[in-house]
C-alpha cells in the first residue's frame, strides 16, 4: 500500500521522523509546518491522507479538520490528528470534527504507520460480494464508496462507511467496541474505545433523515452495537 501523505507539525524533527519511515514504507510525503500552508498544500496536492498536529501555529489542527471536512472536495481525505496533550476534550473534538483517528506525542513511528495504513485501507472486497447493500431506505454502493437515503446521498467519512457497511452486512450481530476497532481501523487498539462511540454519535446523526434508520443502531448494554432487524 502506498500513497502520498501530508505531515504538518512546527516541530521540524518530528516532521523528519514521520517523513524518514513513511518513505521507507513506500510512501510520498509532504510536509507543511502552520495551518495556513497546510490548507493550501491541500488544495494543490491532494494528499490522500494529513498527519495533522492539534498545537501548530496559523490555524490550528482543529480549525485545519474542521475546515476540510465542510469543503465537499477536501472532506474524503483522510486525518490522524496529532497531539501532544491528554485531556479527553482534545481527542473527542477532533474526531467529532471528522478526523479518523489520533495519536498521542510521544508516539511510536510503527504505531503511526500502521494507523496510516489502517486509515487507507479501504478493504478487501469479495468477488463474490453483491456492489451494493440495502436497509430499508438506505442503499451503499461498495465499490464507488457512496450511500443513499432513497435519493439523498450521505457525506460520510471512510470510518463511517466502514462502520455502516458492517451493520447492514449483518443485521441483528452485536459487535463490540474492540471487534469494531478490528474490522474498521485494522489493527489492535491499545487504548480506550471512546473513537467508535463518537463515530457512532455522529453515523447516527447522519443517518437523522430517516430517523427510523437512525434509531435501528442499538446500544447493547455492556457489549457495544448493532443493527436491529
Amino acid at each position: 500500500m502506498a500513497g502520498k501523505v501530508l505531515i504538518v507539525d512546527d516541530e521540524p524533527n518530528i516532521r523528519q521522523l514521520v517523513r524518514f519511515n513513511l518513505e521507507r514504507e513506500g510512501f510520498t510525503v509532504i510536509e507543511a509546518e502552520d495551518g495556513i500552508s497546510c490548507l493550501e498544500i491541500i488544495n494543490k496536492e491532494r494528499p490522500d491522507l494529513v498527519v495533522l498536529d492539534i498545537m501548530i501555529p496559523g490555524k490550528d489542527g482543529l480549525e485545519v479538520c474542521r475546515i476540510m471536512k465542510s469543503r465537499p472536495e477536501l472532506s474524503g481525505i483522510a486525518v490522524i490528528m496529532l497531539t501532544a496533550k491528554i485531556e479527553e476534550v482534545d481527542t473527542i473534538l477532533g474526531l467529532e470534527m471528522g478526523a479518523d483517528d489520533y495519536v498521542t506525542k510521544p508516539f511510536s513511528p510503527r504505531e503511526l504507520i500502521a494507523r496510516i495504513k489502517a486509515v487507507l485501507r479501504r478493504g478487501y472486497k469479495d468477488p463474490q460480494q453483491s456492489d451494493e447493500l440495502t436497509f430499508g431506505n438506505l442503499r451503499m454502493n461498495l465499490v464507488r464508496y457512496e450511500a443513499f437515503i432513497l435519493s439523498a446521498k450521505l457525506e460520510l467519512t471512510p470510518k463511517e462507511f466502514e462502520l455502516l457497511k458492517c451493520f447492514v452486512a449483518d443485521p441483528g450481530k452485536a459487535y463490540t467496541r474492540e471487534l469494531l476497532l478490528e474490522k474498521v481501523w485494522g489493527y489492535e487498539y491499545a487504548g480506550d474505545t471512546r473513537t467508535v462511540d463518537v463515530h457512532i454519535r455522529h453515523l447516527r446523526l447522519k443517518l437523522s433523515v430517516d430517523p427510523e434508520l437512525a434509531e435501528a443502531i442499538e446500544t447493547v448494554r455492556g457489549v457495544g452495537y448493532r443493527l436491529r432487524k
